[in-house]
């Protein structure tokens, strides 16, 4: 019968990695005193990251002294101790090819029941001394478990392992952490894995965007790791187009038309997707890399960009010098902020240029190319009628869509804005605007505007009770960092301290930097670390996706291979180096 072995805990503590600090919990010491069980974890124990560990799904991790043994003999190592790789329970018995989701077990008083497997992050690595362990505990079949509590009780070493119900659908620990990681994402065994009782809602959500892309025929990439699943770029690196015609919208906002050079139709994009242009306006000097919104139809055979001059140099220098019949060098479009299918309501709120991409997700919705019958809410703000580009435009679109509605702000009218004509409102929206317009809290909400602007509606839709997975923005210039365990200071991107490499050269398009590769850093990870360009990870061995970015140009050589490719035109850079010059949408 299995046995409870060993009862491990252990409070979050601050320790020195990589001379950088990282708050963890993944030490774990044995107890040898009955411990009680509650709903979120175990008296003595804690988590530091409650995103990846932790909650009522999570409250209990297992591993089996079986993997002790197996990793023992793969590792060549003999000094591990119950705790080692960061569990609570040490068990005889109970292997991951065996336990399925939804298995209950009582042990002692307590009743628990398996949810989903072990999320590896870098600070098993860390715990080990080895850094690979985040992907060989996967690819080796060897995650362990979570548990939720059903009954509080109390628990102790040498406790029987009693099973007392059989989870639903009977898929394995294994073979569900297999469906979601590896390569052979069988649809029939995910179709089975979401529909049992057990499995957390993040795991269920993740083979659900699995699921959906299997549906859509979409092969590349791990949609159920990435944001969104969107087919691979129409094609590699850039290409050169031709501006078929430059239109002034606002004495601010000039809106650029790029055609094919032979003039066949441009591969349609999806709404609310953009290009990268690679602009040179000296030719003694770098290119210029900057990112655009398709800001027209992205089914017309032709891409619109709209350009706000402002102060930045490729900015300028567009808006300034582009004459009709120059030509561009442009990345396919590209983007994860893309209006999803479905029957939900569309609610669109932008401010001043951010009008760009959610004028192509109107354009879809009022052509058909989108669902039929969706209601639509137009929500936008500008400073006056002078600075409102597309307001016509808009509501011609808005027209053509059955029960859409309108809304538009002025934070400063001019003498000659009607109230009630030009515009709704007068002021910033704000949280009292927003529940006063009625809008519905069940659809799907797409934001792009200033930082501030986002940041002030996202934390007005959240009161307004929008689920936080409801609401989609566009973040142009730097994304914010993910470094779970680390605490974050927002730096200006900078060449890495010391010489200078003899490498390839390394840009970063977003955070306008392109530095030569060192050798001495292990990854591309850790080179944009040292240039503090802002970077997103958790396993950094290839496992998670969360690294993944988009690459404009460039190769780059995998080590080590991940468990699963990235989606064509993206790169892991968590396990990749440069094998060329490179061009990173980071």
């Amino acid at each position: 019968m299995p046995k409870l072995l060993s009862v491990n805990v252990g409070l979050p503590r601050e320790i020195e990695w990589q001379n950088r600090l990282v708050r963890t919990a993944i030490w774990k010491s044995s107890v040898s005193h009955r411990v009680a069980a509650r709903r979120l974890n175990l008296d003595g124990d804690g988590q530091a990251d409650l995103k990846g560990h932790g909650g009522e799904q999570r409250a209990v991790m297992v591993y089996q002294i079986q993997a002790y043994r197996y990793w023992e003999a793969h590792l060549r190592r003999n000094d591990f101790e119950y705790g080692q790789f960061g569990e609570n329970f040490t068990v005889d018995g109970l292997p991951d090819d065996e336990v399925c989701i939804g298995d209950r077990f009582r042990i002692g008083s307590a009743v628990f029941e398996v949810t989903q497997p072990r999320v590896t992050c870098y600070r098993l690595g860390i715990r080990m001394n080895n850094a690979q362990m985040p992907a060989l505990v996967v690819s080796h079949r060897r995650p362990g478990f979570y548990c939720r509590v059903i009954k509080e009780g109390e628990v102790g070493a040498e406790d029987e392992i009693v099973k007392i119900a059989d989870g639903a659908g009977r898929v394995s620990v294994a073979e569900i952490d297999s469906l979601l990681y590896l390569p052979d994402h069988k649809p029939e065994r995910i179709a089975i894995a979401i529909q049992i009782p057990a499995l957390s809602a993040g795991w269920k959500h993740s083979l659900e965007a699995l699921l959906k892309a299997d549906e859509k025929e979409i092969r590349s990439g791990n949609a159920g790791l990435t944001t969104s699943a969107s087919p691979p770029p129409a094609w590699n690196g850039f290409r050169a187009l031709k501006v078929a015609s430059v239109h002034r919208e606002t004495s601010e906002v000039t809106s650029i038309v790029l055609s094919a050079v032979d003039g066949a139709p441009l591969p349609p994009a999806l709404p609310g997707q953009y290009l990268v242009l690679r602009l040179v306006p000296d030719k003694g000097s770098d290119p210029l890399i900057r990112s655009y919104s398709i800001s027209g139809s992205s089914a017309s055979g032709v891409y619109r960009i709209s350009v706000k001059r402002g102060t930045g140099q490729g900015s300028r220098y567009l808006a300034d010098t582009t004459q009709i019949g120059d030509t561009v060098e442009v990345s396919a479009p590209r983007g994860d902020f893309v209006l999803r299918s479905g029957a939900r309501t569309v609610v669109l709120l932008s401010a001043g240029v951010g009008i760009t991409p959610l004028l192509s997700m109107l354009h879809a919705l009022a052509s058909g190319d989108a669902e039929s019958h969706r209601e639509v809410w137009w929500i936008h703000s500008a400073r006056n009628a002078k600075e409102h580009a597309f307001a016509n435009e808009a509501r011609k679109l808005l027209g053509v869509i059955p029960g859409s509605h309108s809304i538009v702000a002025y934070s400063k009218p001019g003498p000659a804005d009607q109230l009630g004509k030009d515009f709704d409102l007068e002021g910033h929206l704000d949280l009292t605007s927003l529940r006063r317009l009625g809008i519905p809290a069940d659809g799907d909400f797409y934001l792009c505007g200033p930082a501030g602007f986002l940041a002030d509606l996202r934390r007005d839709l959240d009161s307004l009770g929008v689920p936080p997975d409801a609401v989609h923005q566009e973040v142009f210039g730097p994304a914010n960092s993910t470094t779970p365990g680390m605490s974050q200071e927002a730096k200006t991107p900078h060449p890495p301290a010391g010489a200078v490499g003899d490498g390839p050269v390394v840009a970063f398009s977003r955070s306008g930097l392109a530095v030569r590769w060192d050798n001495r850093f292990k990854s591309l990870l850790e080179f944009a670390e040292a240039c503090d360009v802002p970077v997103r990870w958790s396993c950094r061995t290839g496992v998670c996706h969360l690294c993944e970015c988009g690459i404009l140009d460039g190769k780059l050589r995998y080590a080590p291979e991940p468990l699963d490719r990235p989606a064509a035109g993206n790169a892991l850079i968590c396990c990749s180096t440069p094998e060329s010059q490179v061009n990173l949408d980071l």
